[in-house]
């Protein structure tokens, strides 16, 4: 005569299979993104001796852990009446099937975090992730590239942010990447452009000058945008940003405080570096 199988031990076994799985996909993917090649036979072979330690630790695991009913005793109430007993005890039955698929997928957890940590993505991934693959950006100077906020003060002066030079260069290298900016005079716009190339903005192939564009007023920068019809907008003005929004994909706030109200393509951050979780 066969032998039965518990719910328990049948339980127990789908959350390994499910794990393992889990496992599989969780390496393929980190390798997926390694810089190198790995060979799949030895993927295949790691994959192997990985799902064997997991099923062994997943046994010890539940091995360790005090049975469901054991854990799930409870002080017995007085004599009830037949239709409430039944009652009760249907309450019961499921109240602890629910306690034990929970404990089940923490039980899971946890064993798949200890073995599956979470990959640390490096800055070019972060862009490619964060700016969901676009292939175009625009971005302003003033207040998101530069430390100045207005044309007046490139007019003597102008300051490329340290902070954001490493995120620019890796969304020119990613990105078809435009900036522009309003000026006051043809001065401010060598002292820009200089500026950035003593910043090192040309150096990487990504970001040429003939990309860094110039207008007289702020409803140029608009005709610019539309003109070009990025996948994201970046920029400081909130009236260049809101009105955009009904024509651009994505756009990305710079902005002090959060805005009480934005539309739900408009994205804020304090800084372009923090929107890419890089720390100033």
């Amino acid at each position: 005569m066969a032998a039965l199988t518990s719910p328990a031990a049948d339980s127990g076994r789908d959350e390994l299979v499910d794990l393992i799985q889990r496992f599989v996909e969780s390496l393929a993917e980190v390798c997926e993104r390694l810089p190198f090649h790995v060979h799949r036979e030895k993927l295949r072979s790691i994959t192997t001796l990985a799902a064997l330690a997991i099923a062994i630790i997943f046994a010890w695991k539940l091995s360790r852990s005090p049975s469901n009913h054991q854990r799930r005793q409870r002080k017995q109430p007085g004599p009830l009446p037949a239709r409430a007993n039944a009652s009760l005890h249907a309450n019961m039955i499921v109240q602890s099937s629910e306690a034990s698929t929970s404990s089940g997928d923490l039980g899971v957890q946890d064993v798949a975090d200890e073995f599956i940590p979470p990959v640390k993505l490096t800055l070019g991934q972060l862009v490619r992730q964060r700016l969901c693959e676009g292939r175009k950006v625009t971005c302003r100077l003033l207040g998101v590239i530069l430390e100045e906020t207005s044309p007046e003060e490139i007019q003597k002066h102008a300051t490329v942010r340290s902070s954001v030079l490493e995120v620019l260069l890796e969304i020119a290298k990613h990105c078809d990447l435009y900036l522009m900016e309003r000026i006051l005079d043809d001065e401010s716009e060598e002292r820009v452009l200089s500026t950035l190339k003593d910043a090192g903005v040309f150096t990487s192939g990504g970001l040429v000058t003939d990309k860094v564009l110039f207008c007289s007023t702020e409803n140029g920068c608009s005709s610019f945008v539309r003109q070009l019809e990025p996948d994201w907008h970046i920029d400081s003005n909130p009236e260049i940003i809101f009105p955009l929004a009904r024509f651009i994909k994505y756009e990305l706030y710079i902005s002090p405080s959060r805005p009480e109200r934005t539309a739900s393509n408009v994205f804020t951050s304090t800084s372009l570096e923090q929107f890419f979780g890089v720390s100033a």
